[in-house]
Formats: structure tokens, C-alpha cells, sequence
């Protein structure tokens, strides 16, 4: 250890271990999630509000999607409801539904119970002489269909087919097919379930439970019925959320040990000193540290993405290192200190104003990627500066890295010769990238999922096998009160009707069909006539019919109770498939309750937008969302956000350096590398297809942050006549490109993106700093 100062310079090794201890006890106890929704805004609009909740909290967010296949009819029945049963009494789901017949028995009693208060063909006029005669001539008329058992058994107590009616209405024909009175698929090849997780969208762990007792109570079911060949598939948001995790952490992982030891190999090479290595990772690590716990807390949560992107920290960070070991061979601490530490330390400051502005970012991701860059940055070359030369052994010294530097200056200042070609390159790059003006940015926000095709086209093959509405495209109506949006509800499904008969939708699914509004109920009620009338009327009805009077006396008994029946409300719904599905569309908020009113695709395969729209001008409490479109539009407002707010960390540095430099020339010479650079990285993507995305737009921040400690050299420091100082900035660019190469084979877009920019653009950077320096001479030649 370097001993000058005495106890004095103890105190920074104390501060560093003392800050780095409590780093490791904020991240030791953080939460680290996977949860896309991070990446949504914090001040959203009505639209993208309904967004976020549903990715967070909705039911799309805990519904899973499950098929049996890999053996017959019968077996595949026996599987699924010895599944269904133990997800029921495993205490991880709220709801499962299978087709089963039994599992329907208390939906189908719900429904006989209260089918005058629920159906909508309950009127006066019906329950009127001519009502009755028709109603009563339509049920006898199905007799001869295959539904006729079920009708002549019903017939004594529901003459005029109130259940047929609210049982025909349940799926509309676009429910799933059944076989062994289960839900199959349309090929009949596979069983079918649907699983309402306990844990919310939010709830990773409690999501990756879910899936795994499904998983292993299917294993245990087979076993229990010694099926051996049926195998489970399973998707939905729950998998997508666990799978997106699982992957993140897995290639963050798997890009940390590439990247560590591709660096570590380059420092060993270039010091030739475990010593220097181990002193030399010390800025990255904590540097690291105190990224994740400055997250930690100025959010509660860290994000995987964060944590990826902490392996991009390590092509920066240790740079400072080495510019300290490299650049002081041969010079006093004072020396480095005074000659090249304001270099660096101005380019901290370049870096820090850059990733500022991603702080000011209403979405909490993308303020994330900023605090633990700027958070990481001042700490690691804070630690350069203050531990490095006091942990440093006395006389310690790595071995002479100046022939690195004199074998590659010839080429760096033939380099400075040619600087008519980079202005040559930035035409260019501008010409090709207004010729692709319109598809230089990917506006899509799908395509930042790490989701495998597979997992994807499972999911939707597993949709349309159960038929489910396209979830995509609701309603959305906001009330105070449960009551007002029950009855707000009914008003827009009068207006939606007249579109389904249209064409413009193919069909919507609304709460009020299992739980109408209270005053929807008692106007029922009040429609039916007391005993007495409806028995003179009934005799009169039957004039005819192959009916007698004196069968229909359970008819008189149900209708005399229902006057009486108190309204159905949603604690009598609970525990049937009815309630659940009216969960899944009214929705408890902190400021009130939402309905949400999935829409089906009609047969022209889109559905009219203008149509919805112009129909529900009147209801201001009703409003139309495409959740695609929508996540497209939020995230285009998104990219353009930070756009903006790059431009304005670009301005920054401008000032910064021409406050600092106190020179138009030198502030030239440091800001056209960092922008050709960037204009051509841009350009390069263009021509490879690669649209680019907000995490693109975070690498060419990086590679400006990286690049002004390169610009900043070899303006300030003759870095091209000085070997020491050249052979710092190869080495650390190497290190920089193997970082940031290793996240270029990612399977993880973002951070896939972020690898593909700043490698490309951390060398170009190196050598346009060159270039544009093409300083003359390199000491110690002749």
C-alpha cells in the first residue's frame, strides 16, 4: 500500500469500504424484477393508463393458456380433470375452467335460479297472452332438435326457454369444441384448460409458483393415472413474464462471465500483473455495486434490464483504470494527476451530462438506465482517483505497454492525413439516412420482447383454439361506483349491438350478461305478473298447443318466487365460471371501477374503429382502446421523449466543453468524432435493416460517453505522440468492444441493440479521434 499521508490517506480506503459494504446490504436485500411494465410511464393518459393496469394487475396478466396432448380422447379427459381438480385445491389460482360438465353444475343452477332476472328477453310483452303463446310454440318447436332432451326436461319449469336463452348466448358459437366432456381443440388433437393465477401481473415469484405447481401437479396427475405419454404445453402473460426473467438473467449472466474473461485476458496481457488486474477491477465492481443500490433506492425495484445493462458499465468503467496504470508508468501521482486526470475527469462530467437527461424521462425504465449509469460512472472514477494510488504497493509498477502505442501511431497519423475522408463518410451517412427517414425508427413495442417465436405461436395457436375474444380491442368504461359502471355497461352494449348486427364487430362480451345492474334486475322483476294473472293468462296462451295448464305448475312457482328473489349480486357468483368471468371484466381501481368489454373480430378481419367510436360519442364515461396500437402509440411518444431529451444531454456537453475548452477550434475537434461517429453507426444500421429502437438510442448515448474520453486524449494530451497515452486508449477501447460485442449475440433485443451500437461506435470513435487529431509526431522515435 502506498503509505504517504500517513492516517490521512487512510480515509478514502475507509469511505470506499464503508460505501461499498453498504451497497452490498442495499443489493443484498433488493427486489429485482422482469416486469415490463417498468417500461410504461408513470403519468399516463386514460388509455394508456387502462395499459398499465392490465399489464400489472389485469386479467390478461394472470391467465394461462393450457393443452394436453400426446395421447386419445379418453385419457386426455382423465388428465385434464384430474388437473383441474388439484389446481383448485392448490391455493395458486382463483379460477380454472376445462368444459367440464360437472364443474359446470353450479353455473347451470346459478343460471336456472335466476334466469328471469337475467335474461334479456323478459318483458312485459312477453309474459303477455301473445308473449307466452310464442315463447311457449318456440320451445316446443325445438323438441325436434338436438338440444329437444335437454328442452323436454326443462319444459314444466321453463315454457317460454329463459336458460336456452342465456345458454345460447354464453359463447355465441365461438367457444371451444368439447369431447368427453372436456374443451378440446378444433382438430380434436388436444385438451384444453384456462388458469387464473392468484398472483398478480406484478407478482413475478408468485407467477413462476403458479406455473411450476401446474407443471408438477400435471406430472402428478399422469403418474396417479399412469398415463406416460401426454406431455403439457402452457402459455399466456404468467409464462411470458417467468420466461422473460429466466432469459434475462440467463444472458446476463452467460454476457458477464464472456465479457469478464475476454477483459480479463486483455488486462493480464497488457499488465502482465495479477496485481494490477485485481486492483484494476476494483472502479468496475464498485462502480457496479452502487449502480444497483442507487436503483434500488430511488425505485424499490431494480429491473433485469438494468442489471443487463450493467454488464455495459464494465466497457467505460474500466477504462479509467487503465488510463491510471498505462498513462503513470513513468510519472509521479502528482504527475498523472495534474496532466491527465482533468482529461478524465471532463470526461466523466461529457458522460454524466449525457445520461442526465435520461433522468428526466417519465418512464421509470428509461430513468433507471440513467441514475445507475451516472451512478456507477462518478463512482468508479471516483475510486480511481482517491483508492487506486493508495492501494497501489509502494514502487509497484507494470511492465512497459509503450511499444503497443509506437506500433500503432504510423497508422493513426496516416489516418490524421485523411480527414477529407471522414467528412467524405458523414455525406454519405447523411444521404443514406434521409433516404430512410421513414424507417430509421422501430415504433413497435412488441419487438423489444424477448419472447421466442414458438412461445409466441403457441400462445395464439392455444387462442383460437379456445376461441376467446381478441383482447386486443375493448370497451373500457370508468365509474365511481360498481352499480354505475353495471349500468353504464348496459347503455354501451345497446349501442354496440346495432355494430354487430353491422358487421363492424363480430360480436363483445360484457359483465351485465351474468350481473345485470341493479335497476335492469327490478325492472325484470317488476315485468313478471303475480301468480293469479300469469295462470289466467297462461290458459289462455296454451289455446293451440299440445300443452295442458296443469303441467306448467313448477313455471307458476318459479315466477312467484322470482318476484320475490332478491337481486343476484357477485358474492352469489362466486366460485362458478360465471363469476369469474365477470371479474375479469369488472375491475376495482383506487379511484373507482372499470368495466372492460372485450371485442370480437367480425368476419371481414377488422374491426371499424370510425364505427365504435362515433357510436359511443355520447357516452363519456366509454372509451375505445386497441391495446396494440395503443402500446405502439405510448411507446412512439416514449422514443420520442428520449429523442428529445438526448438532444438536450447533446447540448449539454456541447456546453460543458466549450466552457471548459474556451475554444471553438478544440471544442470542433472533440465534438465532430462523437457526432460522425454516431452518424454513421445510424447509417450502418440503416443499410443492415436494423430499425432502431430506444435502446439503440441508449447506445449512441454510450458510445458519445465512451468517445469523448477518446476525443478528449488526443485533443488535450497529444495522444498520438505520446505511446503510453495511446497505448491506454487501445487498450481500453479493446476492452470496450469486447464488452459491448459479447451483448451484440444477445437473444435479448434491448440488449442485443444496445451491443450492435456502441461496439461498432466505440471504434469509430477511437479512430475518427485520430483522424480528425493527426498529430505529427510520436515521442521516443526518431
Amino acid at each position: 500500500m502506498n503509505h504517504t499521508g500517513g492516517r490521512a490517506a487512510l480515509i478514502p480506503i475507509l469511505i470506499w469500504l464503508l460505501g461499498l459494504t453498504t451497497c452490498v446490504v442495499i443489493v443484498s436485500r433488493s427486489h429485482f424484477t422482469a416486469d415490463m411494465s417498468a417500461f410504461l410511464p408513470q403519468r399516463p393518459s386514460a388509455s394508456q393508463q387502462l395499459l398499465v393496469e392490465q399489464l400489472r394487475e389485469g386479467n390478461l396478466s394472470r391467465l394461462l393458456l393450457v393443452g394436453i396432448e400426446g395421447v386419445d380422447g379418453a385419457d386426455r379427459a382423465r388428465l385434464s380433470k384430474a388437473l383441474a381438480a388439484r389446481l383448485v385445491a392448490s391455493g395458486e389460482f382463483t379460477g380454472v375452467q376445462n368444459g367440464d360438465a360437472a364443474a359446470l353444475a353450479k353455473d347451470r343452477e346459478i343460471l336456472l335460479s335466476y334466469r328471469y332476472l337475467l335474461s334479456p328477453a323478459v318483458t312485459s310483452e312477453r309474459f303477455s297472452v301473445a308473449g307466452l303463446h310464442q315463447a311457449i310454440a318456440d320451445s316446443i318447436d325445438l323438441l325436434a332438435s338436438p338440444a329437444g332432451l335437454m328442452i323436454k326436461s326443462l319444459l314444466p319449469r321453463d315454457p317460454t326457454g329463459e336458460l336456452m336463452e342465456l345458454l345460447g348466448g354464453l359463447d355465441a358459437g365461438n367457444g371451444p369444441a368439447t369431447d368427453h366432456d372436456i374443451w378440446v381443440s378444433r382438430d380434436g388433437q388436444r385438451a384444453l384448460l384456462m388458469a387464473q393465477t392468484a398472483a398478480a401481473g406484478s407478482d413475478t415469484d408468485g407467477q413462476e409458483r403458479a406455473v411450476t405447481r401446474l407443471r408438477a401437479d400435471f406430472a402428478a396427475a399422469a403418474a396417479a393415472l399412469g398415463i406416460a405419454d401426454a406431455h403439457v404445453l402452457v402459455s399466456g402473460a404468467p409464462v411470458f413474464s417467468v420466461s422473460a426473467r429466466a432469459t434475462i438473467k440467463g444472458e446476463v449472466e452467460r454476457l458477464a462471465i464472456i465479457s469478464a474473461v475476454g477483459i480479463v485476458a486483455v488486462l493480464l496481457l497488457a499488465y502482465r500483473s495479477g496485481t494490477a488486474l485485481v486492483l484494476g477491477l476494483l472502479p468496475v465492481l464498485s462502480g457496479a455495486l452502487a449502480g444497483i443500490a442507487a436503483v434500488a433506492l430511488g425505485f424499490g425495484s431494480v429491473h433485469g434490464l438494468t442489471v443487463g445493462f450493467g454488464t455495459t458499465l464494465i466497457g467505460e468503467a474500466v477504462d479509467y483504470s487503465i488510463y491510471y496504470f498505462v498513462q503513470s508508468q513513468d510519472s509521479t501521482e502528482a504527475d498523472w494527476r495534474a496532466r491527465f486526470w482533468p482529461t478524465i475527469r471532463l470526461g466523466v462530467l461529457t458522460s454524466l451530462c449525457g445520461f442526465a437527461s435520461l433522468l428526466f424521462s417519465g418512464f421509470p425504465g428509461l430513468a433507471q438506465l440513467g441514475l445507475y449509469s451516472m451512478s456507477g460512472l462518478v463512482v468508479a472514477a471516483a475510486v480511481t482517483r482517491f483508492v487506486l494510488p493508495r492501494l497501489r504497493p509502494r514502487g509497484f509498477r507494470i511492465r512497459d505497454t509503450s511499444g503497443v502505442g509506437r506500433a500503432f501511431a504510423p497508422l493513426l497519423i496516416a489516418l490524421g492525413h485523411l480527414r477529407w475522408v471522414a467528412f467524405a463518410l458523414a455525406l454519405v451517412a447523411l444521404a443514406i439516412l434521409f433516404v430512410q427517414r421513414d424507417h430509421i425508427w422501430n415504433t413497435r413495442l412488441a419487438d423489444l420482447s424477448p419472447m421466442s417465436p414458438a412461445l409466441l405461436q403457441l400462445d395464439q395457436s392455444l387462442r383460437n383454439d379456445l376461441g376467446s375474444p381478441d383482447q386486443g380491442y375493448l370497451v373500457v368504461i370508468v365509474a365511481p361506483t360498481r352499480a354505475g359502471a353495471l349500468a353504464s355497461a348496459e347503455r354501451v352494449a345497446d349501442r354496440l349491438q346495432p355494430l354487430v348486427a353491422r358487421g363492424a364487430i363480430g360480436g363483445f362480451e360484457t359483465p351485465t350478461r351474468f350481473l345485470p345492474s341493479e335497476a335492469t334486475q327490478a325492472t325484470r322483476r317488476a315485468a313478471l305478473p303475480e301468480r293469479a294473472e300469469l295462470a289466467a293468462r297462461l290458459k289462455q296462451a296454451l289455446a293451440g298447443l299440445p300443452l295442458r295448464a296443469e303441467r306448467l305448475t313448477a313455471f307458476l312457482d318459479d315466477v312467484e318466487a322470482a318476484k320475490s328473489q332478491p337481486s343476484l349480486d357477485a358474492e352469489r357468483l362466486r366460485g362458478s365460471t360465471l363469476g369469474l368471468a365477470v371479474d375479469s371484466m369488472l375491475l376495482q381501481r383506487p379511484a373507482g371501477w372499470s368495466v372492460l368489454m372485450p371485442l370480437r373480430m367480425p368476419a371481414t378481419g377488422k374491426i371499424d374503429a370510425v364505427a365504435i367510436r362515433a357510436a359511443l360519442a355520447d357516452e363519456t364515461d366509454a372509451l375505445y382502446v386497441d391495446l396494440g396500437e395503443e402500446s405502439n402509440r405510448l411507446y412512439a411518444d416514449y422514443l420520442t421523449e428520449a429523442i428529445w431529451l438526448s438532444l438536450a444531454g447533446f447540448v449539454a456537453i456541447t456546453v460543458l466543453l466549450g466552457v471548459t475548452l474556451r475554444s471553438a477550434t478544440r471544442l470542433l475537434h472533440v465534438l465532430a468524432p462523437l457526432v460522425l461517429a454516431v452518424l454513421l453507426v445510424m447509417a450502418g444500421l440503416a443499410l443492415a435493416s436494423e430499425r432502431l429502437t430506444l435502446l439503440h438510442l441508449v447506445g449512441l448515448l454510450l458510445t458519445v460517453a465512451v468517445g469523448s474520453n477518446y476525443a478528449l486524449f488526443f485533443d488535450g494530451c497529444d495522444a498520438v505522440g505520446d505511446p503510453r497515452t495511446l497505448t491506454s486508449l487501445i487498450v481500453a477501447n479493446t476492452t470496450t468492444v469486447i464488452g459491448f460485442g459479447a451483448l451484440a449475440t444477445s437473444a435479448v433485443p434491448v440488449l442485443h441493440a444496445i451491443g450492435i451500437t456502441v461496439g461498432p461506435g466505440a471504434i469509430l470513435a477511437l479512430l475518427l479521434s485520430a483522424m480528425l487529431a493527426g498529430r505529427p509526431t510520436i515521442k521516443g522515435t526518431v
